[in-house]
């Protein structure tokens, strides 16, 4: 099976926006140029109906407790050690159309009801956005509702396999690919998942989510370039606190730096005061500014009072322990983090505030002690057409996860197209088995691809490698202050 090309040559943004219709389906990523159908990719609804997209057969046992699934931006833990047997009523629908052995069925495993479900059918949007524009009509694509639980993705797995599909999508959370591992490698049916945490990766299994370690390998780093010696962590006590810390540890001796100090949190909690007066070290630079001003105001001298009107102003005496701060949280929770770090004479003058992905989020500048902090996620440049289409199309600006849809996506349908059926002598109907088109040597192309969120490849380990800018945050907006690299140097993964 041909490798595909150069990165340069796998744009999977290479459409201007405003290319419309079947046409919009033709595209070329691979070395053997191939004759293109340009026709729009078909769309194949869950088994309870035919030429729509249809809502996936639902759980009718009603008895059964949904399983609260954490936030997308945080590693769920892999658990499936007590998942309930699958559940038979959701296989009673009629079976999908018959299977043509030459055309692949990628099957898109998303929680299309549930805690979920307004992401999951965003990323839906996505998905079918990216067949109008690269697939033809020698694809397929399959819906199936995950109900954002692990149990309720093995359902659809099994829905999945169980109607041909060659290749799954997603699912997005940690605990449900692995649930569906097991009988998607037993089928021979590779995975690209949404989630983000390697545990769950490997054995035909790929993740596409964005990777908090990579994130913080590439701030850190240049942070380190730029005179960074001490650093201090704050972050949740989870897997994602605990992986964060562990990247800021790894790369700050890879670079010769340290950690100096580091503090976890309980991810519910609501008062941060205690924690990070802690981390500041307040009380004890407080009672060293308190006990310096006694020492002066026992003395007479001009030298004494000047010294005494200079530390008036002053909340401690000496300085925290580090250099830069990395906050690793987002959104509400961090908006109150970065309230108290003045409060606490953590000063965001002297120290560089430090992020992950979870800052490229709009208005991080609105509280003051962000701006001029420094975080590592794609350029936003690669992804505005596709905001720009989203919202067009469904009237509403996508959620930040859509591009992994999208990009999968799309990928699926590259691979359909660059390995079309072809006459051979042990198959003389000139068909491939479906299965063939996803072959790991194309998916683990070490020369990766261009999506929306920026150039991508998979490891052998299973894990998506991202090229990734830095971001300064400003009041308003962010700039780029070091660009991600345009390819992937040609060693192999």
């Amino acid at each position: 099976m041909p490798t595909l090309g150069a990165c340069v040559e796998q744009q999977l943004n290479q459409f201007p926006p405003d290319r419309q219709g079947a046409n919009a389906a033709q595209t070329q990523l691979a070395q053997n140029t191939q004759q293109q159908r340009g026709q729009q990719g078909q769309i194949l609804p869950p088994p309870t109906q035919q030429g729509t997209i249809a809502t996936p057969v639902p759980n009718p046992d009603a008895t059964l407790d949904p399983v609260v699934e954490p936030k997308p931006n945080e590693i769920d833990p892999p658990d499936n050690a007590n998942l309930a047997p699958l559940d038979e009523k959701r296989f009673a629908a009629p079976p999908a159309p018959p299977l043509n052995p030459g055309v692949p069925r990628v099957a898109i495993l998303l929680p299309l009801s549930g805690q979920h479900s307004k992401l999951g059918q965003a990323m839906l949007n996505a998905a079918q956005l990216a067949l109008f524009h690269f697939a033809d009509k020698q694809f397929e694509l399959l819906p199936q509702d995950t109900q954002g639980t692990p149990n309720g993705a093995a359902d659809a797995a099994a829905l999945a396999i169980g109607d041909g599909a060659s290749l799954i999508l997603g699912p997005l959370f940690a605990g449900s690919v692995e649930a569906i591992a097991p009988a998607a490698r037993a089928a021979g049916v590779k995975v690209i998942a949404f989630s983000n945490d390697r545990a769950v990766a490997g054995d035909g299994v790929f993740t596409m989510g964005f990777l908090p370690s990579e994130q913080v390998q590439r701030v850190v780093s240049f942070a380190v370039k730029r005179g960074v010696r001490r650093f201090a962590v704050l972050a949740p006590d989870n897997d994602y606190g605990v992986t964060i810390a562990d990247a800021l540890k790894q790369t700050a001796e890879l670079n010769g730096a340290e950690v100096t100090e580091q503090a976890f949190y309980d991810p519910y909690v609501e008062d941060f005061a205690p924690i990070i007066k802690n981390l500041a070290d307040y009380d004890a630079r407080r009672a060293t500014l308190l006990e310096e001003r006694k020492l002066l105001g026992e003395r007479e001298d001009e030298v004494a009072k000047q010294a005494l009107k200079r530390l008036e102003n002053l909340q401690t005496l000496g300085d925290v322990a580090f250099d830069a701060l990395l906050i690793a949280d987002g959104g509400k929770r961090l908006q109150s983090i970065a309230a108290l770090l003045p409060y606490y004479d953590i000063d965001p003058k002297k120290i560089r505030m430090l992020g992950t992905g979870q800052w490229d989020a709009p208005g991080i500048g609105s509280e003051p002690a962000l701006v001029g902090g420094w975080f590592a996620a794609p350029a936003a440049n690669t992804r505005r057409d596709f905001l720009r289409q989203y919202k067009n199309i469904y009237g509403e600006y996508p959620p930040r996860l859509a591009t992994l849809a999208y990009d999968a996506t799309a990928l699926a349908a590259v691979f359909a197209q660059n390995n079309a059926p072809a006459a051979d002598p042990e198959n003389p109907d000139g068909e491939k088995p479906a299965n063939a088109m996803f072959d790991i040597s194309e998916i683990t192309a070490p020369q990766g691809f261009t999506g929306r969120d920026g150039i991508f490849r998979f490891l052998d380990t299973g894990v998506a490698e991202r090229g990734l800018s830095v971001h300064q945050v400003r009041e308003r907006d962010t700039k780029i202050i070091s660009r991600a690299p345009s390819n992937f140097d040609a060693r192999t993964n």
